[in-house]
């Protein structure tokens, strides 16, 4: 069964009307009542056929008078099934088109959703920052460092930038790192002694021997201290020793034991170790003066410190 002639959804225009009569599509159209409100597919789309020439005088001079009978809604002309009906007052809907294996219905188009707020870029006056959220510091990133990545310690607040192969026992070196970590296992509370206490350790487990007992370097050859002092770090009186390692292989380095009492909790002393390579691959040593001063309690900003003492020489 096919439909009976008249106004149909075009199936190639979707926002006109088309004349069918009742075997084929003809050339005639026409454009779709305004509504304020399009239905869905399927639904009634408002009023019949409007008024021809004539209309408006006497109100029933019409050219194509409006179909009484309830508007044929079409389901799928492939299985030639058409539901009638009318709305509640009475008057027919508007047809929904013969549908052919050809004409399909635009795929709905969805507006773009709106780009979600960006958090603000950091200004360039304001440097990159690391936490240690243990011990309640910031630390600043200096040019060429970066947060930690795959290293073992989970100590370390930034490593330099990129890795290269060690000199001695292979493996994978880096040129240069700073970690923080809580006294917890040593009675004495003096930054000095401390300090003093943990410059040989530093130097071993940075150009000795790793973590599994490989010598990456071929063990420490010798050392020099060249620096010490008081030191202010994020407003609390602390102190520092730096020592110039010599090893078998490789140019050797730096390492700078920092100890200072915590701003947090039950104040205990705070330990910061450097080691930073020697030779020109290695971070320059300003950078460990640069971050000692840089480091702040979390959420103060104003709270600095730096070296109280003249920096030695540094060879």
């Amino acid at each position: 069964m096919t439909p009976p002639p008249g106004w149909y959804r075009d199936p190639s225009a979707p926002h006109q009307e088309r004349w069918w009569d009742g075997t084929a599509w003809t050339e005639h159209r026409r454009a779709t009542e305004p509504a304020g409100y399009g239905p869905a597919v399927g639904q009634a789309a408002g009023p019949g056929p409007g008024p021809g020439p004539g209309a408006g005088t006497g109100g029933r001079g019409k050219a194509v008078a409006v179909t009484a009978a309830a508007a044929v809604l079409v389901a799928a002309i492939v299985t030639g099934v058409f539901v009638l009906g009318e709305d509640d007052g009475g008057s027919p809907r508007t047809r929904t088109p013969p549908v052919t294996e050809s004409a399909t219905d635009p795929a709905p188009v969805s507006e773009s959703p709106s780009p979600s707020p960006t958090s603000a870029a950091p200004s360039a006056d304001d440097p990159a920052l690391v936490e240690d959220q243990l011990n309640g510091l910031t630390f600043p990133l200096p040019d060429g460092w970066v947060p930690p990545k795959y290293v073992a310690e989970d100590d370390v607040m930034m490593t330099t930038d990129g890795t290269y192969d060690c000199p001695a026992d292979g493996g994978v070196c880096r040129h240069g790192l700073v970690l923080s970590r809580t006294v917890t296992a040593n009675s004495e509370s003096s930054p000095k002694a401390l300090a003093r206490q943990d410059i040989e350790d530093a130097a071993d487990d940075a150009y000795d021997r790793d973590l599994v007992g490989n010598k990456p370097f071929g063990g420490v050859e010798s050392h020099q201290e060249v620096a010490s002092g008081p030191v202010a770090v994020a407003g609390r009186a602390g102190y520092y020793v730096r020592w110039r390692v010599r090893t078998a292989e490789g140019p050797g380095g730096y390492v700078q034991s920092t100890v200072f009492p915590s701003t947090v909790g039950t104040e205990s002393p705070i330990l910061v170790r450097y080691v930073f390579d020697a030779g020109e691959d290695g971070p320059p040593l300003t950078d460990m003066d640069r971050i000692t001063r840089g480091i702040r309690p979390i959420g103060d900003a104003d709270t600095g410190g730096g070296v109280g003492s003249g920096i030695g020489p540094t060879d």
